[in-house]
């Protein structure tokens, strides 16, 4: 006798991008700060494969080029939190009462 096994439950998926960004628990902010953190990690790459001959140059720039790729990591590991600290509205005291 032949028993089929759900691997996964079904995932209604109407709601188009939103559903599926929810299913993998990224938000539209989450996914610019990703986005960002990529671009950055590139540009970082990038120039660590420019390095000069000039020894000392060489040392400048690759120090540079890892200073740059450990910001874009940090920015991909915390972007949304340091960043939902600015989209917050502030919180305002009431009015004084007369």
């Amino acid at each position: 006798m032949r028993t089929s096994t759900n691997l996964a439950a079904p995932v209604d998926m109407s709601g188009g991008f939103a559903d599926f960004f929810a299913t993998i628990g990224m938000t539209g902010g989450g996914l610019v700060t990703k986005g960002i953190a990529a671009v950055i990690a590139i540009i970082a790459v990038r120039m660590l494969f420019t390095l000069s001959q000039d020894p000392k140059t060489a040392l400048r720039k690759g120090s540079m080029a890892i200073g740059t790729l450990f910001v874009a990591v940090i920015l991909a590991l915390y972007g949304s939190t340091l960043f939902s600290t600015v989209t917050q509205a502030p919180v305002t005291a009431p009015a004084p009462k007369e």
